[in-house]
């Protein structure tokens, strides 16, 4: 696995586990334990996307903010194998 196919899917593993927290925190508001498991994850996941789009390609429109160029549709199409 290269280090770019590696990279996004700990941002995949990371979104997971945000996703999950937040579920969860729909039904325990007042678990702080877990209220700071996903604002940690969340940092992680904000740190790891910004580093991907810094080396490859924006993983949102929003990742291309403060770039000199629009780097948006730099990213591989699905049918271009980026899915795979």
């Amino acid at each position: 696995m290269s280090s770019k196919e590696q990279l996004l899917n700990d941002i995949g593993i990371v979104s997971f586990v945000i996703v999950e927290l937040g579920l969860y925190l729909d039904t325990h508001p007042y678990d702080r334990n877990a209220m700071e498991y996903f604002n940690h994850y969340s940092r992680i996941k904000q740190q790891m996307t910004r580093e991907f789009s810094m080396k490859y390609y924006p993983l949102t429109m929003e990742m291309s903010e403060g770039s000199k160029e629009w780097r948006w549709g730099a990213a591989p199409l699905p049918w271009e194998g980026a899915c795979v």
